[in-house]
């Protein structure tokens, strides 16, 4: 009872600190003149701070969706080691990051732990999607970062334009056809594209990592609190179209926090959202802390929340049934049907018994619509201890997910 009210008290204050954040947009909005913190520009993407560094090859690539915001993303086109610095000698890999993250989140554990590396030593050709509205994808051709309009999106966007036009993007650089890896909401997106009969001619492979296809059974403590209280339709209505958790104030505190040798940032963090995490090393924390996490439209977290309070998977609901009319030419939202993922697409699927957001019974709906699947395509793993965060930041996750998957794709060539 003693840590969960110190975990509380802990996420109240963030929240009241990061009020800030939330009034600065809705004074720029209501021209009310009040301070607004400025927005820092980011030239470029991350190469030469995470991956030049670490002794590999990178690239920036900018990639415009059809309704104008710029991605960029972040090619690793080869390893590193001596028999592996063959551009193209296999197929290209896309790496799509979950909510309020972007795609340095593959990046946080050392070069030989991380996916994205492991990757490349093996071979592949790697990108790093940043999804609309993180640090390294805030343009657009015609909005201003800081415009109400910019953020007016949900899962729904991410859904019809930007995976199709990273996917098509990858397709024209490389001729080939991609791998895809999600982890949390990066897997969402490409089953609901996949669902609605998108992207399957560009697809190889899936791997869904801690799967979040259906949430109505999530036992995350902070997901709960906040769609059972309709916290993120209140701050809507009241002007706050921006989710941003990221106050240089509070990630210094957090800082100096995480560095008390008693506290066990990675339980004080991250628990209450996804679970206990198993074997996160202390240590990563200040890395993360550098650069996550990262804002999210409103919008999507409000649809996050209906998908929580509704247990299944549709498109955004405006509660009023005719801007549902008006948008989808019916009064409720289209589902994303997961019957519709192709029954003969390679799939390699691992969940874990203690994730809060990826919860095992919401894992065995997506797994029952899934039974008419090729059972030589599809391979499913669980890890009884993994949680949510331990499949980009645990120091095991090498060795219990990605050396598998690793050997997964490979036997698809």
């Amino acid at each position: 009872m003693k840590l969960l009210n110190t975990i509380i008290l802990t996420y109240t204050i963030l929240l009241i600190l990061s009020t800030p954040n939330f009034l600065s947009l809705k004074a720029q909005e209501n021209g009310t003149g009040m301070a607004t913190m400025p927005v820092q520009s980011s030239e470029g993407g991350f190469c030469k701070s995470m991956v030049e560094t670490n002794g590999y090859e990178c690239e920036d690539h900018n990639v415009t969706t059809k309704d104008g915001y710029i991605l960029n993303v972040v090619r690793i086109p080869m390893g590193r080691c001596r028999d592996c610095r063959t551009r193209g000698n296999k197929s290209p890999v896309l790496l799509q990051h979950g909510l309020f993250v972007d795609g340095r989140s593959w990046l946080l554990l050392p070069p030989k732990q991380s996916l994205a590396f492991n990757l490349a030593d093996n071979g592949y050709d790697v990108w790093l999607v940043n999804s609309r509205g993180t640090e390294y994808s805030e343009g657009h051709t015609s909005l201003n970062f800081d415009d109400p309009a910019y953020w007016n999106w949900s899962l729904d966007e991410l859904v019809a334009y930007d995976l199709p036009a990273t996917f098509q993007y990858v397709y024209d650089q490389t001729g080939q056809k991609s791998h895809f890896v999600g982890h949390s909401l990066g897997t969402l997106m490409v089953m609901a594209a996949m669902s609605r009969d998108q992207l399957v001619n560009m697809l190889e492979s899936v791997a869904l990592l801690s799967p979040v296809a259906y949430m109505g059974h999530t036992t995350s403590l902070l997901s709960r609190v906040i769609a059972d209280n309709f916290i993120a339709e209140t701050l809507d209505s009241l002007g706050f179209y921006k989710f941003d958790m990221r106050n240089v104030i509070i990630i210094e505190i957090l800082k100096v926090i995480c560095r008390v040798p008693s506290v066990d940032c990675t339980t004080l963090l991250f628990t209450p959202y996804t679970g206990q995490n198993c074997c996160m090393k202390p240590s990563i924390m200040d890395i993360f802390l550098d650069h996550e996490p990262q804002p999210a439209a409103m919008k999507i977290v409000i649809h996050m929340c209906q998908l929580i309070r509704g247990g299944n998977t549709t498109m955004f609901d405006y509660n009023d049934s005719g801007t549902n009319i008006k948008h989808y030419g019916q009064p409720t939202p289209p589902a994303y049907n997961m019957i519709g993922i192709p029954k003969d697409l390679p799939i390699f699927l691992s969940h874990g018994g203690a994730d809060a957001l990826s919860d095992v019974d919401d894992v065995k709906l997506l797994l029952d619509s899934l039974q008419g699947h090729d059972p030589d395509k599809i391979v499913v793993q669980f890890i009884e201890g993994f949680a949510h965060a331990d499949y980009v930041m645990s120091g095991n996750a090498k060795e219990h997910v990605y050396d598998p998957f690793i050997a997964f794709l490979s036997r698809l060539h």
